[in-house]
């Protein structure tokens, strides 16, 4: 069924746009329309499966003083470094933050986004689980401001910061090469985000620059949702006596993690037996021994900037669009070994 508009609603019952409108955003009583009037609007409302413009709505609000930060996994450190440093930001320009975790979940992506407006935030910083395209198109349509952080659609013009993943990757491939690494393997996520995709861009990248061949059985691509039971095939598939690579290169921390776990229960000896790169860092990589050398991330810069970008938005009301790659980092440490 098609959902029916104000001005349907207003039409058949022959009364004003501006008296269902009081009446469905609970303004009936105050507004003194009758009891009589605002049961014809509901039930009508009901039969006719209309729904609130909760976009529109939310541009109808006052100032809060609120942003709203949407991110995929508040438990995963990257995420809670981001939301630290732009709470930290906002605050002192006298704003505070509310946020969530999408799960990587479109839907509750979805759901979120609306449960901002209807707590009146002035913006939105989000980290998209990339299948919500629609609403953040909706929101680009009516001007709200928002930026994407760590996370971008390459094809819909916002706002985003975002880290060069290409270039930390190829940077990891140069360092292994100089190490001595002849056959290099690939351990990542299935490529569902562009962040991902541009990992794997910059190992083959990094491969050809190196003037090293490209062997699809040295790439294996985990499932997010079960790479710690998929890790022992994905290793006994780069591990396999002839044509066992000799250096690994990780695309997230908890990868790395996982792997290097892996590894240690198969008696295998860190940088000896095999060379180690992670992408992102983890708390704990400079206190294993040896030591995970780690492609890092910007994140206390991302939050900066995103909420500069933000404010810059909300204040200036600046149109012009934002859209920034930072470099990542790298820091060398013994799980590699030496340079040759």
């Amino acid at each position: 069924m098609k959902k029916a508009s104000i001005k349907d609603i207003a039409k058949h019952l022959n009364v004003s746009v501006p008296t269902v409108s009081l009446v469905m955003n609970g303004r009936g009583d105050e507004k003194r329309i009758s009891k009589e009037t605002q049961e014809r609007i509901l039930k009508y409302a009901q039969e006719q499966n209309y729904k609130p413009n909760i976009f529109a709505k939310g541009l109808k609000k006052g100032r809060s003083e609120m942003l709203g930060v949407i991110i995929p996994n508040i438990s995963d450190v990257f995420y809670a470094r981001i939301v630290s440093r732009i709470e930290k930001d906002a605050a002192k320009h006298g704003y505070t933050v509310i946020f969530s975790s999408s799960q990587e979940s479109g839907k509750k992506e979805s759901e979120l986004i609306r449960s901002m407006f209807d707590r009146q935030v002035e913006g939105l910083i989000i980290a998209s689980s990339q299948k919500n395209a629609d609403d953040i198109l909706a929101l680009k349509k009516i001007n709200f401001p928002f930026v994407l952080v760590d996370r971008h659609y390459p094809d819909i013009e916002t706002d985003y910061v975002i880290v060069d993943n290409i270039g930390g990757v190829k940077s990891a491939v140069n360092h292994l090469v100089k190490c001595g690494a002849q056959r290099i393997g690939f351990i990542s996520l299935k490529p569902e985000l562009d962040a991902i995709k541009n990992r794997f861009l910059g190992y083959q990248q990094g491969l050809e620059d190196n003037e090293m061949e490209y062997i699809s059985e040295y790439v294996q691509e985990l499932k997010s949702d079960t790479f710690e039971e998929e890790m022992s095939d994905a290793l006994d598939c780069l591990l396999q006596k002839h044509t066992a690579v000799d250096a690994i290169i990780f695309s997230t921390h908890y990868l790395t993690t996982c792997g290097i776990r892996e590894l240690r229960s198969r008696n295998l000896i860190i940088p000896n037996d095999i060379k180690i790169v992670s992408f992102d860092q983890f708390k704990a990589f400079d206190l294993l021994e040896p030591p995970i050398t780690v492609v890092t991330q910007p994140v206390l810069d991302m939050g900066d900037r995103a909420v500069d970008i933000l404010l810059e938005k909300l204040r200036l009301k600046d149109k012009v669009t934002r859209q920034e790659v930072l470099n990542t980092g790298f820091i060398v440490r013994k799980s590699c070994g030496e340079i040759k």
